[in-house]
């Protein structure tokens, strides 16, 4: 039996930003009192716990998607879309976590929510403390730990996704891993948690690994010059941002690739005066889904050729 926890709700006016925070530490607020863990991990926020139902429009080939709490239309979609609801998908990820992981690795886990397109676009973004590893350069040294991020999307701007990163505990960057380690499937299509679970099955020896890259780019150095030239070829309207980000990372880490990717972490983590890229202000409910495009972005980035020759030189 875990002690009792508590769910947080955070609201960032600035960004529109909403965030649901569920932890074994926190202790403010009293509304959604989770007294074990394996009933924290089923916790579904209620703006996102609702049957999807669908209406015809004057279109013959389109339809509303409608929110069965609110009874209101989120989005038009095609005749052919269909989905599960959020709550369905979040806990069918929620329980290959709790059935494939053990105990003392999903332990102390917490939850952050993220919506957009007026509940229509849902994010779960897992945080496993207990899976962990030490990053250590020669200035400095931190803790990175699992994390497993899912994706739903009830509106037809998302395809059924569940991703495993990291997250730096020194300054709270959110890392995504690479493409492949993304399992992906639209709507339409039908998805499957075969191999997600068989990802969970192996997760201990793939963070593992990931932790070893993450260590041998902390034992890369790089040149200055270098650092600025690639990222001029990478993203040139970001380029100067991405600059300043990497010398702030660096005066810590030191100049080298760790450096360079917390830098990219940096921009997909916030959006606002501590990095220079704040969010357009568009008058519509996108910044949740906004901010995850730049964590996307980032899983690109270290992908590309730019950054792999960099780094191999």
């Amino acid at each position: 039996m875990i002690s009792v926890n508590t769910v947080d709700i955070l609201y960032n006016k600035e960004y529109n930003y909403g965030l649901v925070v569920m932890d074994y530490h926190t202790t403010t607020n009293t509304d959604h009192t989770i007294k074990e863990n394996t009933y924290m991990l089923e916790y579904i926020p209620e703006n996102l716990d609702f049957d999807v139902t669908f209406e015809p429009t004057r279109v013959a080939d389109k339809k509303y998607v409608i929110d069965g709490n609110t009874g209101e239309p989120i989005a038009i979609v095609g005749k052919d879309f269909k989905c599960a609801s959020h709550g369905d998908f979040f806990r069918d990820v929620m329980d290959a976590v709790t059935n494939h992981l053990t105990d003392a690795e999903y332990a102390d886990a917490s939850i952050v929510w993220r919506d957009a397109h007026h509940n229509g676009w849902a994010m779960m973004d897992m945080t496993l403390p207990n899976m962990k590893h030490t990053i250590v350069t020669p200035k400095h040294e931190t803790e990175i730990a699992q994390r497993i991020i899912a994706l739903h999307g009830v509106d037809g701007t998302c395809s059924n996704t569940v991703l495993f990163g990291a997250i730096d505990f020194f300054c709270t960057n959110g890392m995504v891993r690479g493409e492949h380690d993304k399992v992906r499937r639209k709507n339409t299509s039908g998805f499957s948690l075969d191999r997600f679970i068989q990802k969970l099955g192996k997760a201990n020896d793939d963070f593992t690994d990931y932790h070893k890259q993450i260590q041998a780019w902390a034992n890369k150095s790089l040149y200055v010059g270098d650092v600025k030239a690639m990222l001029e070829s990478l993203d040139k309207g970001k380029s100067d941002g991405l600059f300043q980000l990497y010398n702030q990372e660096a005066g810590v880490r030191g100049n080298n690739a760790f450096a360079l990717y917390s830098a990219f972490t940096n921009y997909a983590s916030y959006a606002d005066e501590r990095n220079g890229f704040k969010l357009r202000s568009t008058g519509k409910d996108t910044a949740a889904k906004n901010m995850w495009e730049r964590e996307e972005k980032v899983s690109r980035w270290i992908e590309s050729k730019q950054f792999k020759e960099l780094i191999a030189a």
